[in-house]
């Protein structure tokens, strides 16, 4: 028996006619009533419109006299076990596929847009190519320098750090949080650390792996641990 674990769709009925749904509303029911999940609308086999509902039926029967009703000839429905990704899987199609019959584009509430932080990343690096070409140091370049170095000692997160980020981890039951510096030092109730691990052990009380407790937040809502830096 294969496992279900992490799986989303259960069942999938595609490509049928519109014709199909209107004459065997009878028979389509027994399989979509009081299910939830996403469906899309085709015409002429390119995609029109795609949406979710918590009642596929009632939603489908609804789209033969609304304002959609003669738009679609052919329709598909996924059927879900869980719904709480149903609104990130629509604004996922919508903003991939940009159907006509959609009169909005797919919101990611949470999700982290890449777009100004790939923009720096690519000042960055013509900012290090002028250097290299013209000699100018990274403050000339436009670089702005990390103040409050620690001086003689080298962070040990220093060489995977480019800005400031947030660590924590739990522990008895409580949730510790510190500052990564630009400079890979970490900053935690008025101590600055060079590395993870000393950080760790001044809330622990005795010596921990710092890379394996500490995590940060990879994308929203991805929390994983700093050692993942080191195998980038």
């Amino acid at each position: 028996m294969k496992s279900r674990k992490g799986q989303l769709v259960s069942q999938h009925l595609e490509n049928v006619s519109r014709e199909a749904l209107e004459k065997y509303q009878d028979i389509i029911k027994n399989y979509i009533r009081g299910r939830h999940g996403i469906y899309a609308l085709f015409r002429r086999d390119r995609l029109y419109y795609v949406g979710l509902a918590s009642n596929l039926r009632n939603r489908l029967k609804h789209h033969l006299k609304d304002r959609h009703a003669y738009t679609w000839d052919r329709f598909s429905v996924y059927l879900t076990i869980k719904d709480e990704h149903l609104h990130e899987l629509e604004a996922l199609v919508m903003r991939i596929a940009s159907p006509k019959g959609n009169r909005q584009t797919g919101k990611l509430i949470r999700s982290q847009d890449l777009r100004p932080e790939f923009k720096r990343a690519i000042n960055k690096y013509y900012r290090k190519e002028i250097k290299s070409i013209f000699g100018q140091s990274e403050r000339d370049a436009g670089e702005k320098e990390e103040t409050n170095v620690i001086v003689g000692r080298q962070p040990i997160l220093g060489p995977y750090v480019t800005k400031r980020f947030e660590i924590r981890f739990r522990f008895k039951g409580k949730l510790y949080r510190a500052t990564v510096r630009k400079d890979g030092a970490i900053f935690y109730k008025g101590i600055v650390y060079n590395s993870p691990s000393l950080a760790a052990r001044a809330i622990i009380g005795h010596a921990a792996n710092g890379w394996t407790i500490w995590t940060y937040e990879r994308s929203p809502g991805d929390w994983i641990t700093l050692d993942f830096l080191r195998k980038k």
